[in-house]
């Protein structure tokens, strides 16, 4: 633990560890204040593509948790950073939320629902018939095929629900193609997210509930990985794994020291 709490930068997933639903999950806010007050650099790195980080930093400030909109980054930042990189002022169908939108739009992105250079899916929760046919047919008629994350669910406070990989794989199935993915746990998001900080891999902890993305994301980028178990993987689950994460908490509030 003391190797943990020696570490300078910390990127920690958002849902299943800091918060589920509207509810900040418990210790959150003594992690932060002490990543505060012995000078820590941080970022919240989600795989979330529906809420911009104004939004992001809202949600937490209704939980009493004030963090700035520079300490988050989304997988909607990543995918429109990544298509401006690739072929910029093209043009995309997207599905999604206004998280998403927003940062295709702010990239110089164009929307286009007859001839897009490429399909983009988000999480959404207004996913239908209409815009997977659509999604669907133009991607059979050229279109590639990018997903912000390889989520397959997420917690939320009813229970764990479907995220993005979900919602992607009828137009996969339907089409043959396989969906580009962008978020956790690629290194381009990776990479990013330490570019940020300034920072190196090894000064740097990866904290996560998911072993499919954020405890692989954090093995394959040179960080320490750290499970903590209030969200979506357990400490049975960790077992069907050929990789392990370095520590296995219940949650961010176990890294702050307790007064002896």
């Amino acid at each position: 633990m003391e190797q943990l709490r020696s570490k300078k930068y910390f990127i920690c997933d958002m849902d299943g560890v800091i918060y589920h639903g509207n509810r900040l999950l418990p210790g959150v806010k003594e992690f932060v204040e002490w990543m505060r007050a012995n000078g820590k650099e941080f970022l919240f790195l989600t795989n979330g593509s529906g809420k911009s980080p104004r939004e992001l930093r809202q949600k937490l400030l209704r939980m009493g948790l004030d963090i700035a909109e520079d300490h988050f980054y989304t997988s909607a930042l990543a995918t429109a950073a990544f298509l401006a990189k690739q072929l910029p002022g093209c043009s995309v169908y997207a599905i999604g939320e206004p998280g998403l939108m927003n940062a295709l739009y702010s990239a110089g992105i164009s929307f286009n629902d007859v001839d897009p250079d490429y399909v983009v899916i988000g999480e959404t929760l207004s996913y239908n018939w209409d815009n997977i046919c659509q999604a669907m047919r133009l991607v059979q008629k050229g279109a590639k095929l990018i997903a912000t994350n390889t989520d397959l669910t997420y917690p939320a406070e009813e229970g764990i629900a479907p995220a993005c990989r979900a919602l992607v794989a009828p137009i996969e199935a339907t089409t043959g193609k396989k969906a580009y993915y962008v978020g956790k746990p690629n290194p381009l998001m990776m990479r990013a997210a330490l570019r940020m900080m300034n920072a190196h891999s090894h000064e740097t902890a990866m904290i996560g509930d998911n072993m499919d993305t954020d405890i692989v994301a954090g093995i394959e980028s040179g960080m320490d990985a750290i499970l903590v178990l209030s969200g979506v993987s357990t400490r049975e689950t960790v077992a069907d794994y050929p990789y392990r994460p370095r520590l296995i908490l219940d949650g961010v509030g176990d890294i702050v020291p307790t007064d002896k």
